[in-house]
């Protein structure tokens, strides 16, 4: 097994059960939480060099976003990316610059790396319920 699916097997087994478990659904990588004043998003962007990931989050109105160009994507099909930069967070292993301050499985520690993504969950819901109310 590749270390990029394997770490994706162990996201799925433990970030991806605790996001569900918060009322998120979506396939991987793109999760989206329906509210009634909202929809919370989260998806996982992986380096295009191989070995680690960040979680990019933003959040849309209910019904959906209309891109910049007029693209209008629905409700279950929006995804964080779908939003303009401005509007997203980027939730990285450690503050920094580049790719050494994302998550990294490079060295083959997926399980730990997957685990490390857990405590940014709590700080990301507060990040979802600080911007709704703005």
């Amino acid at each position: 097994m590749q270390l990029r699916e394997a770490v994706e097997k162990e996201l799925k087994a433990i970030v991806v059960t605790a996001l569900r478990a918060s009322g998120f659904k979506g396939s991987f990588p793109h999760f989206r939480r329906p509210l009634p004043e909202r929809i919370d998003l989260l998806t996982f962007q992986f380096d295009r060099h191989g070995g680690g990931f960040v979680l990019e989050a933003s959040q849309c109105p209910p019904e959906g976003v209309t891109t910049y160009w007029g693209k209008a994507i629905a409700p279950s099909k929006v995804t964080a990316h779908d939003l303009h930069p401005d509007s997203r967070i980027r939730v990285q292993r450690t503050p920094g610059s580049g790719t050494d301050s994302w998550f990294r499985y490079d060295q083959g520690q997926v399980q730990e790396c997957a685990l490390q993504v857990l405590p940014h969950l709590s700080s990301l819901e507060r990040w979802w319920a600080l911007r709704a109310r703005t």
